[in-house]
């Protein structure tokens, strides 16, 4: 899982699994999803992330099962 925060344009990157694209669906005007030929979820591209999510506050926890 890669995440990138592209501050030029203000555009967060969350790719879930490296996989061919053959379709991105729009969630809403400034929500993508991107999905393999299976209909994997693959990547989320969200525009104006500063103002629709916390990205300065990024942390990662790894739950024990």
């Amino acid at each position: 899982m890669k995440i990138k925060y592209f501050r030029d344009t203000d555009t967060l990157y969350i790719e879930f699994r490296a996989a061919g694209i053959v379709e991105t669906r729009d969630l809403d005007e400034n929500t993508q999803l991107d999905m393999d030929a299976d209909g994997n979820v693959c990547a989320l591209t969200m525009e104006h992330a500063s103002e629709r999510a916390d990205v300065p506050d990024f942390s990662f926890e790894q739950i024990a099962a």
